[in-house]
């Protein structure tokens, strides 16, 4: 039987927690009681310095419940951050660790399907959303375009998953040979290899409190995953840059025959126009190229991802 991990993020989920608790309690019981699952398996609650009191409970359950565990973050580090801690502390004592989210939403009852995959010899197994009918229209549409814009890129994501898998321990020992500071796990996990299989579910509604991810933090992480996967954006300008050069080569030629065919004609609101445009897309060009330049000032500092101040076994 193998000893499981479910490794959950938590930031301010003080409303959520108590049902999240109750319920992965019930189905790891269940695990353990049918045999998929050991009797060490535990849940780890990550808090990622939360203002409210989610460490508070952690450190109450897991005083009281046995499947119980809890790491302490020292500061706020994000989601993706929290979760590498997670799983970074997960690997040194379980055979696999089941990442999810504490809202609910992603359905614990196909966590023996996660199991039977990884016994059957699955390495990685990722949690992939029948339909999105949860979804906002807005953020359906946009979430389909993230993922159609990132093959474009060619950055190998699995379609409709986010962190809803199972590593294998082999899987995680290679995980943690990337060294990354900005993290992108969804990228990250495809490029291990290793052989890894899917398990489809339906999502559900947030049981309780606000989403983590309103629109700012989705665009960011969504730039994260583009800048730290794909230099095409890099290209893109270079290929524009030629294209808006050849056109102002034209836009010459032109001038100078309607200057000497005596046709030329005064344009102010033409000449304002381009000035105007050329001028918005080297702003632009230059934001994506500081974007770069700003992922190279990231990683060259190598400062640590996450700093554990208290971990409750």
């Amino acid at each position: 039987m193998p000893i499981v991990y479910l490794v959950i993020p938590c930031y301010n989920e003080e409303e959520v927690l108590p049902e999240t608790v109750k319920r992965l309690t019930a189905k790891m019981t269940g695990m353990i009681e049918s045999g998929r699952a050991d009797k060490q398996s535990r849940m780890l609650l990550v808090d990622d310095g939360s203002r409210d009191k989610t460490w508070e409970m952690i450190s109450g359950y897991s005083d009281k419940n046995e499947l119980v565990s809890g790491i302490k973050l020292a500061h706020n580090r994000g989601h993706q951050n929290a979760l590498l801690a997670g799983l970074m502390t997960a690997r040194e004592y379980c055979d696999c660790a089941i990442s999810l989210d504490a809202d609910l939403q992603d359905d614990v009852e196909v966590l023996d399907g996660f199991v039977d995959k990884f016994i059957d010899g699955c390495d990685v197994v990722y949690g992939v959303r029948n339909k999105r009918e949860t979804d906002s229209f807005f953020k359906r549409t946009t979430a389909l375009g993230f993922y159609k814009f990132m093959q474009v890129l060619g950055v190998d994501l699995v379609y409709n998953h986010a962190d809803y898998r199972l590593m294998s321990r082999r899987a995680l020992d290679a995980l943690s040979e990337y060294k990354e500071t900005n993290l992108f796990l969804r990228g990250m996990v495809p490029l291990i290899g290793y052989r890894s299989d899917y398990v489809y579910y339906d999502r559900h509604e947030r049981f309780a409190g606000e989403s983590k991810y309103p629109l700012k933090k989705m665009l960011s992480f969504a730039i994260d995953g583009i800048t730290s996967f794909s230099v095409k954006p890099l290209k893109m300008i270079s290929n524009f840059g030629v294209i808006v050069s050849f056109l102002s080569v034209i836009g010459l030629i032109y001038a100078f025959v309607s200057y000497f065919t005596g046709s030329a004609v005064a344009g102010w609101t033409a000449i304002v126009s381009s000035i105007w445009l050329l001028g918005g897309i080297q702003l632009l060009c230059i934001g994506v190229l500081g974007e770069y330049i700003g992922k190279i000032y990231s990683e060259v500092k190598a400062r640590p991802r996450y700093k554990i101040e208290e971990f409750k076994k």
